[in-house]
């Protein structure tokens, strides 16, 4: 097995990003050498770029970019954005961002908070109502909803599913990559997809919102502001606007933002529907009811 193979099976082990791409810069094509320039002279923000617009800052396609990825032993763009985080920022800011090593608890408290709250404030402003009331208006219309999540984002989708059963609607949460892709596969012009992604960049969400689209269902993605894969399978956007690290692989601010356009959404739902949200969610307390001591 080759030296890269084994990087890519192992992303721990992806290190030195700057220095192999130095290293490998004369023998580039063209395209190549482009993005990475690009990503050698724009290190400090392209930990915070998604591959898209990585992609438009080389002038290059998105395969490309993750064609040098591969080149230099990663799986994608997200292993070398996060081997690169980890060669340019200090270990404390994997734990959060505005953390510093001497931190007290009583400072923890207040950054983390003041960090959650900032995201709250971001997303009200980033939230276009327009794109809300058409995605009130696709899941009104559908026979179903199907929700998707992977990773962090896979306990905000059934969140979501939980609540829009519990306003009467018919939902399906999908976490799991491989049902994704059956599902997706299976959907029509009378079936809603709502895809959770804070980058839009999470292949397996990615494929099946892809799929989904392609089988004529109506999407609809909660993820930040900004250029991702997504964007190009999504027929509505609700976004977040969340100051989420890219130094880590799980999300922290942003599942805050997400939940809180969640529960927009549910609210705006239940307000169109409002005798039947009521009546179901009064049915459903007298069955939760008797769940509890």
């Amino acid at each position: 097995m080759t030296q890269s193979m084994n990087q890519a099976a192992n992303p721990s082990s992806l290190s030195g990003v700057l220095t192999r791409l130095e290293t490998l810069l004369p023998t580039l094509p063209p395209t190549a050498r482009r993005i990475a320039e690009f990503i050698a002279g724009n290190a400090q923000n392209v930990v915070h770029m998604s591959v898209t617009e990585v992609a438009e800052g080389a002038s290059a396609s998105e395969g490309s970019v993750i064609g040098l990825c591969q080149m230099l032993g990663a799986r994608g763009f997200q292993e070398v954005k996060l081997a690169l985080a980890r060669d340019l920022v200090q270990p404390i800011q994997f734990i959060h961002e505005d953390l510093v090593r001497d931190d007290g608890t009583t400072s923890v408290i207040s950054k983390i908070f003041r960090s959650g709250l900032q995201a709250l404030q971001d997303t009200e402003r980033a939230l276009n109502p327009v794109e809300l009331d058409r995605a009130v208006s696709a899941i009104r219309s559908a026979k179903r909803v199907e929700v998707f999540g992977i990773g962090s984002a896979a306990p905000i989708a059934e969140d979501a599913n939980y609540r829009f059963l519990r306003i009467g609607l018919n939902s399906r949460a999908s976490i799991d990559s491989h049902v994704q892709a059956i599902t997706a596969s299976l959907a029509g012009p009378d079936i809603a997809v709502l895809t959770i992604s804070h980058s839009g960049s999470t292949v397996e969400t990615l494929a099946a919102t892809k799929l989904a689209k392609q089988a004529g269902a109506t999407t609809i993605a909660i993820t930040n502001f900004g250029k991702s894969p997504l964007l190009a399978h999504t027929d509505i956007v609700l976004n977040t606007l969340a100051r989420e690290t890219q130094f880590r692989t799980e999300a922290m601010t942003s599942r805050i933002a997400q939940l809180a356009v969640v529960d927009t959404l549910i609210a705006c739902l239940a307000l169109a529907d409002y005798d039947r949200a009521v009546a179901t969610i009064n049915s459903t307390f007298d069955v939760l009811t008797s769940k509890r001591v």
